[in-house]
């Protein structure tokens, strides 16, 4: 079984997503009526349905058949398609690009922003969030053998680990223009004009 098979097979069905309603009101927050918007990693959809109750185009996409079996279930009136490699769409047909929860699960996530800069269109932007490591967190990391072991165990899906910093170095390299980047509640949310 493919790996995020597997991480899917241990979800719930309809499980709500992390902090799902701080990550739906950024986007939210930061997409227009009508903008056309790629939801990558879109799961069961959740995200993907709210961008369309508010009014944008949304697309989902996702790597795994087991969450799109669900999304298509819950949200038939969803464009979603499964991923098989490199985004399948044109240059700049998206205005908005929406990678919640993503890259931390990356082996390359170098790889998925360049492809990320290519289909967004010249004034588009990459939204996304990712779990935030700021320096308190880190320090009780360090101190507790428990608490490093368990939050780093290699059997975890996550593969990466963020700071604001680091963050904001791996948008760079991958060529945005000053990403935005905030914090709450542990969680790291950027906005990214391409």
């Amino acid at each position: 079984m493919d790996y995020f098979e597997r991480i899917w097979a241990a979800v719930p069905e309809g499980a709500e997503p992390e902090n799902f309603a701080l990550r739906r009101d950024y986007l939210l927050a930061n997409v227009a009526s009508g903008d056309r918007v790629l939801d990558i990693g879109c799961g069961e959809g959740a995200f993907t349905a709210a961008l369309a109750d508010a009014g944008a185009r949304p697309v989902g996409v996702e790597v795994a058949t087991e969450p799109l079996r669900r999304a298509r279930a819950r949200h038939p009136e969803l464009e979603l398609h499964l991923l098989d490699g490199q985004l399948p769409f044109a240059p700049g047909s998206f205005d908005v690009v929406w990678a919640g929860e993503l890259l931390e699960h990356l082996r390359d996530p170098q790889a998925l922003l360049d492809d990320v800069r290519r289909v967004l269109a010249g004034t588009g932007r990459l939204l996304l969030s990712t779990p935030d490591h700021p320096r308190l967190l880190r320090l009780r990391l360090a101190l507790s053998r428990p608490a490093f072991d368990a939050h780093f165990d290699p059997r975890s899906d996550h593969l990466r680990f963020f700071t604001a910093n680091t963050l904001a170095l791996v948008l760079d390299d991958a060529g945005f223009d000053r990403p935005r980047i905030e914090r709450r509640r542990q969680t790291l949310l950027a906005c990214a004009p391409r």
